[in-house]
């Protein structure tokens, strides 16, 4: 029966286009693969008692938009993502509760605004340190969490269910290259690459960028995973070479252009 429900989780998933399906049981979290760990009270039991198994979806913030950033452009973007995922997690549940499994899904953001998580920097549960447990992939220099398939720009989110279902292998083959590009384009030096993996150093500068940005109805900042050099969709988009960021490479003029074109509309 559980691989029969892992088989209805995947189909839905492909029904809804999410790309990224990844399944950790629920002791995952407490045999800590590397220290700082996730304390006990954010880890899945702590919060919904009946869980065995976490469900992480993904969804990718498509790399040309993430160009723009920070923009209205990447700000529209990143809230269809976040619905589409909050809505995919509602029906993945939904489709668990149907077959007597009680299932909810967690939402992709765990605060109710910048300026709250500006004050206290954390969240109720993690769905990088989720995604991470289900295979998705591992973390970067960025302190997100990178994907073959994107590298850093995926948004995750996790369903709890009651259901036992086969857990999926862990992603061991590191994906940062540790080439500290996402470490220098930090506009506030939030990121110290010495410290790799626990490179994000000062939460509270982030956070307060972020909230700049929000004023200006142009946030998140997503410089970081823009500059990330990961993930298969820069070949996709024709990507490889990034030298396309750098302002003074006359061969990618017209991108700039546009890129400036676009922030500046739609935003303060």
């Amino acid at each position: 029966m559980s691989v029969t429900l892992k088989q209805q989780v995947k189909k839905k998933c492909a029904e809804l286009d999410i790309p990224l399906v990844g399944f950790a049981s629920a002791e995952r979290w407490d045999d800590p693969p590397f220290e700082p760990w996730v304390p006990e009270a954010f880890r899945p039991m702590s919060i919904f008692p009946e869980v065995r198994t976490v469900i992480v979806i993904g969804m990718p913030v498509q790399l040309p938009v993430l160009e723009t950033a920070p923009s209205i452009f990447y700000h529209e973007l990143y809230r269809t993502i976040n619905t589409l995922l909050d809505q995919g997690g509602y029906r993945i549940a939904s489709l668990l509760n149907a077959q007597g499994y009680p299932s909810i899904g967690i939402p992709r953001d765990g605060y109710g605004s910048i300026t709250v998580l500006k004050e206290n920097p954390v969240v109720f549960f993690s769905h990088r340190h989720a995604a991470y447990l289900a295979g998705l992939g591992n973390f970067g220099m960025n302190n997100m969490l990178l994907t073959r398939e994107y590298g850093p720009r995926v948004r995750f989110t996790s369903i709890f269910t009651a259901a036992d279902i086969p857990p999926d292998p862990l992603h061991k083959e590191p994906l940062c290259i540790q080439c500290q590009k996402c470490v220098k384009a930090c506009p506030v030096r939030a990121l110290h690459g010495s410290d790799y993996p626990e490179c994000l150093t000062d939460k509270k500068a982030c956070a307060t960028r972020s909230e700049a940005l929000h004023k200006r109805y142009i946030s998140p900042c997503g410089i970081c995973i823009k500059v990330c050099p990961v993930g298969e969709d820069r070949t996709l988009f024709h990507r490889e070479d990034m030298r396309i960021y750098d302002e003074n490479e006359p061969e990618f003029a017209p991108y700039h252009a546009a890129w400036k074109h676009v922030r500046s509309y739609g935003g303060r």
